[in-house]
């Protein structure tokens, strides 16, 4: 049963997961004489700090941590404040992956620091070379809302394990937490270190305007492309995790009961707040009646066996503002209106910023659902016969962000890797690659530009900087002029020899 609670809603185009950078306005915006203060004094550090060493950068790593940690309770009072988060989601989601990056940056980063020597090509023979690892300098990161700590410590943790300065702007729709990292931040770094910045829009585009080297930021892509225009002004290099529709598929050959309680996880966790949040399942119509009543079954046992007892659990996040709420809401009574038929959930209160977890099935085409990305809790099941035709429907869509398969069928499992494109990928799994330290993750196209996490976050806030040393034994020197005819002729024979196998 359907319970409405909201009055008119605007088209869910004009309400994007990530709102444009122009349509939102904070309470209170920082001081842009400040922070240009602030962006020129870091000059200095970032300077000196190309220079640092791995203990440097391991003891800015351990305060950070230490600092965190003091804050636990306070972390989970302010999620509980912003939007009801669970404390368990806290840790889980928040804190952990944090902590995990600190951890993995401090045991390894001697190795991800040290010069790579690389071998000469032919053409090189008698030279000597390396890569070597250099701070990019000052560096901006930009924050969203739906992981507002894990998205915004995570990165810090590799821009200082990469030896650059940080500004920081945290979302101003999560008040009470950005308001604790920011004291944290500032009790642990210097301004001219790491400083951090509320607000909304003027305090975005004041420090877009600013020269840094590098911007890191997640958001969705309307805004990524903002941040792109601003970035290419100063020629500054990017990384941008974005976001997009992750597909999943669960063939006839799926272990049912683990789709169902993993995609059940990967889905509702943060209330479906993630931006590698399923967000369409195809599912083969051999097997959909048993995963419906799987997931169902994994819904009533998780966060209660009726409506009022799962809009009273506790394990539910909150969507994060009532605006956010309409949103969704929206895309579920537009695909309800088509036609859709809600297997369950869908119950919907805007004024508590609650929406129950909801499975829809018949989603007609032209419906919101299919095209815009969710960030929310509904999941539409789509039934299909023919992979070819998953397959062909995926890849007309951007690319997404993360592609999920349940599949014991590994020709099957094949294809699918081999036919698509996405910026991960999980084979029974969903969510969990983000969480592997040793994985890059990050987008493509749509989805992103630039890859983040243990050494790959260590390497995006890095200038790879090549270093060749030569000696007079080099090969070079056989192809000063004059060009003689000798010459040329070694040059040609120097040239045919590239072709020849190694």
């Amino acid at each position: 049963m359907l319970v409405w609670k909201f009055a008119q809603l605007p088209h869910p185009r004009a309400m994007n997961d990530t709102p444009p950078l122009h349509t939102w306005h904070a309470a209170g915006e920082a001081d842009p004489h400040r922070m240009r203060a602030v962006f020129d004094v870091q000059q200095a550090t970032a300077l000196r700090w190309r220079e640092s060493s791995a203990a440097e950068r391991i003891g800015r790593l351990e305060k950070l941590r230490d600092a965190m940690l003091a804050q636990r309770a306070a972390f989970h009072q302010a999620f509980a404040q912003d939007y009801r988060k669970p404390e368990a989601e806290v840790e889980v989601s928040e804190l952990l992956p944090v902590m995990d990056e600190i951890h993995q940056a401090i045991g390894s980063l001697r190795r991800w620091m040290k010069p790579k020597r690389v071998w000469p090509t032919k053409t090189m023979l008698g030279t000597r070379a390396q890569v070597q690892y250099q701070p990019r300098g000052r560096v901006l990161i930009i924050a969203p809302w739906n992981y507002p700590l894990s998205l915004c410590f995570g990165p810090l943790v590799s821009a200082l394990a990469a030896g650059n300065t940080v500004i920081i702007k945290p979302s101003e729709m999560t008040p009470a937490v950005s308001a604790l990292m920011g004291r944290i931040i500032a009790a642990v770094f210097p301004a001219d270190h790491v400083a951090l910045f509320e607000g909304g829009l003027p305090t975005a585009q004041a420090l877009l305007a600013l020269p840094f080297d590098h911007i890191f930021f997640t958001g969705s892509p309307a805004v990524g492309k903002i941040v792109m225009a601003a970035a290419a002004q100063h020629l500054a290099s990017v990384t941008l995790e974005l976001g997009g529709k992750s597909p999943v598929i669960v063939d006839a050959s799926a272990n049912l009961t683990m789709a169902a309680e993993t995609l059940m996880w990967g889905k509702f966790l943060n209330n479906g707040q993630t931006c590698v949040a399923p967000d369409t399942v195809y599912v083969h119509a051999d097997v959909k009646p048993a995963f419906v009543e799987a997931c169902r079954a994994v819904l009533r046992q998780r966060y209660g066996a009726d409506a009022a007892a799962q809009k009273a659990s506790p394990d539910l996040t909150r969507v994060v503002n009532p605006r956010h709420t309409q949103r969704v809401a929206y895309l579920l009574h537009d695909a309800v209106e088509r036609g859709a038929t809600v297997l369950a959930g869908g119950d919907v209160d805007t004024t508590q910023c609650y929406i129950a977890p909801t499975l829809l099935e018949r989603v007609p085409q032209g419906a919101a659902i299919l095209s815009e990305e969710i960030f929310g809790p509904l999941l539409p099941i789509i039934e299909y016969t023919d992979l070819d035709q998953v397959i062909a429907d995926i890849n007309r869509q951007p690319k997404p962000l993360a592609l999920y398969l349940w599949s014991t069928d590994r020709r099957a499992i094949q294809r699918v890797l081999s036919h698509t494109s996405s910026g991960g990928a999980c084979v029974n799994h969903c969510v969990a690659h983000f969480a592997h330290g040793n994985l890059p993750f990050g987008g493509v196209n749509n989805s992103g530009i630039g890859n983040a996490h243990g050494e790959y976050g260590f390497k995006a806030f890095s200038h790879e900087r090549a270093v060749l040393r030569g000696s007079w034994l080099h090969l070079v020197r056989l192809f000063f002029p004059p060009y003689t005819p000798g010459r040329n002729k070694l040059i040609r024979m120097t040239v045919d020899l590239l072709r020849l196998p190694f």
